[in-house]
């Protein structure tokens, strides 16, 4: 499916001359021209228009952070589960784009090869097709902090089960939500990282603080 200029605007609700800069950037693909005066925008135009604009309004990113990503990741803008899951990957990873080898990754929070595969094998840690982030050096010095403070360990094993169960019903969920009416299918794709990015957080965040006050409240 291909739209002409004024239906690609419609349906991002952007206007022409963003459209034609981001192509001029090499953000969007450059348009077919079956005929003379006619240009016609890949569907997939639509999905990238909203993801750029989801990664600026809800991250804060730059349009320079938004074309490095771009330049350094492969997408799929079919609007598929799969394209949702792939980005939820590269913003969970954090907006520095520092990466680190295996080797590096051990030297640089002083552990060895055999301690890392116990995170990964616990479900605390992970490797990414990069290597690892700055996220996950900062997820692996709390680790530390953890075991060096003796901390009892069965709360992380409680998030990585109440997150696998959780993550089983959001692909049940968002691969049926994204099926279904192809109409709305953008307002659906956007609706499936509201909820899982913002919704989600808050909501566990919330409940901690009130289960807390209420624990102090019937202990005061």
């Amino acid at each position: 499916m291909a739209f002409k200029m004024k239906e690609l605007m419609a349906l991002s609700q952007e206007s022409k001359s963003t459209i034609l800069f981001y192509i001029k950037e090499g953000l969007l693909p450059e348009p077919q021209k079956p005929k003379p005066n006619v240009h016609l925008y890949d569907a997939s135009c639509v999905q990238i228009l909203k993801f750029i604009k989801y990664l600026q309004h809800n991250f804060s990113y730059s349009l320079a952070e938004i074309k490095t990503i771009f330049q350094d990741n492969n997408f799929d803008f079919d609007g598929s589960f799969e394209m949702m899951v792939r980005s939820l990957e590269l913003i969970s990873g954090g907006r520095d784009n520092q990466w680190y080898s295996k080797k590096a990754f051990l030297a640089l929070l002083h552990i060895d090869e055999k301690k890392l595969k116990v995170y990964q094998e616990k479900g605390y840690l992970f490797e990414r097709a990069k290597g690892f982030s700055s996220k996950e050096v900062e997820i692996g010095e709390i680790l530390l902090r953890t075991e060096a403070l003796g901390l009892d360990i069965s709360l992380l094993d409680a998030y990585v089960t109440d997150a696998k169960v959780l993550a089983q019903k959001e692909n049940e969920v968002g691969a049926k939500l994204l099926k279904d009416d192809e109409e709305s299918h953008n307002a659906r794709y956007e609706l499936l990282f509201d909820l899982v990015l913002t919704l989600k957080p808050y909501i566990f965040n919330m409940h901690t603080v009130q289960t807390h006050q209420n624990i102090i409240k019937k202990d005061a």
